[in-house]
Formats: C-alpha cells, structure tokens, sequence
C-alpha cells in the first residue's frame, strides 16, 4: 500500500485500520507515508475507504509483495493451494478431512497476529527446529510450498525477510514422536521475534479424553482443551477403520 505524497492532506484518517502501525505521519512534510519494509499489504486500511482525498492507493505488486498479500489478506487466494486465508484446511477440520489417524497427531504453530506479523525467517527457524524431529510438513499448504527442502525444513532465502500478517508450519506426527517436537518447540521459542499459538489435534478416545493432552503437559505445556464440529460443512471422512 502507498500514499500518494500530492494528494494526501495529512489526516491521519488511515492510521488506525493498520493492524501493523505501518502508517506514520511526518509532521514536518504534513502528510502521512506507508513503510513498505513493515506493510504486509493486508488491505485493512483501504476496505473502509477511510481517505478524503484517495490518497491512499494499492500500488502494482511484484511476486514479492504479493506474497505478503496471500499470507495477509484473507480475500486473496494463495497460488500453491488456491485456499484463501490461512491457505490450507487445517489442523481442526479433521472430522472431514480424515488426515490424522490414531495414533498420529495434527501440529500447527501459528507464527504472528495483527499488531506484530511475522517474518518467514521465524517461520523457517521453527521449521528447521521441528524437521529434525522427523515430522511430515503438510503438502497442501502455502508455508511448505516456500520451502526448497521438506526434510530440512529450509525455506527460499529471498522471501526469509518478508514480513506477514501470519503463517502456519503444519505437519503430522506420530504419538510417539510427539513428546519430542513440542520439546523442539518449546526450545525454539526463545529464538524467535515473534508471538506464536501452538495447535494439537487428535482423534479422541472413547471417553472422550484426548490422547494427547498428558504428552502436552509432560512436556511443559498447559493445554487448553477445545472442541469444534463442522456441522453440515462437509462430509466426515474420518472412520474408526
């Protein structure tokens, strides 16, 4: 996003829709600019149409920023996957999907939230952390499309700088293996410049407990536990068999 230095009256109308406080104003120009290296052309502050004078403009995007735009701007697709958003179906839409089996678990760290985003340098730290573990990335997902070895968990060294509102690492593990990546995780966490949210999710067991809670926090986490059902969004795929 950029702000056109003729027209712009130096309101400040635009400031407060930026989820990432990349909107300053310079008091001595009298009009307010967009730091490009923190915008992570999310859109936010343009859907309102906060600006008087159409100061504010999405300019031409090169493959870099638009980048920036898949894994920021909820209404825009994601080339690798064609899902809008977070770009994959994720972790908590396994009663449909089917894609963890008992005995595996669905683990997703959530890197970035509005107000401080996420570089892909962070994303790739906790990739590589986790991938010495063994785990399987998700395929259909935008975050492993960026990376040029899924073993390693390495990502393309031109996009490590760009900065996103969000990014999910998703992958399966075994239970065994479990106790072994949150503890990668729990360790990477201090590495990184960022805020991140950490996502399990199983099958349950017949009364309802799910396996991998005690994992969780014999590890050091404090999970809290949530449900959520799909309910008339999909056929259920997953099966005892």
């Amino acid at each position: 996003m950029i702000i056109d230095p003729e027209t712009c009256m130096g309101c400040q109308a635009c400031q407060i829709y930026c989820p990432m406080g990349a909107i300053a104003y310079l008091p001595d120009s009298g009009i307010c600019r967009v730091n490009l290296d923190e915008c992570v052309e999310c859109g936010i502050c343009l859907r309102p149409d906060p600006c008087p004078t159409d100061a504010l403009q999405q300019q031409e995007l090169d493959e870099i920023r638009e980048l920036r735009r898949a894994f920021s701007n909820p209404l825009v697709p994601h080339k690798s996957t064609s899902v809008p958003g977070r770009g994959t179906e994720e972790i908590k839409t396994n009663e449909v999907t089917g894609r963890f089996k008992r005995g595996h678990a669905g683990v997703a760290v959530e890197l970035g939230r509005p107000g401080t985003g996420t570089r892909f340098k962070d994303v790739e730290t906790v990739a590589m952390a986790i991938a010495k573990c063994g785990v399987s990335f998700e395929p259909h997902n935008p975050v492993t499309a960026l990376m040029t070895d899924v073993k390693t968990g390495k990502m393309r060294d031109d996009v490590l700088n760009e900065k996103v509102l969000s990014a999910i690492v998703e992958m399966v593990v075994t239970a065994d293996n479990l106790a072994g990546v949150l503890k990668a995780i729990k360790n990477v966490a201090g590495q990184l410049d960022t805020v991140f949210s950490l996502d399990l999710a199983c099958r349950v067991n017949p009364d309802n407990s799910a396996p991998v809670e005690e994992i969780a926090r014999s590890v050091g986490f404090m999970p809290s536990i949530n449900g959520k059902t799909n309910v008339g969004l999909g056929r259920p795929l997953a099966k005892e068999d």
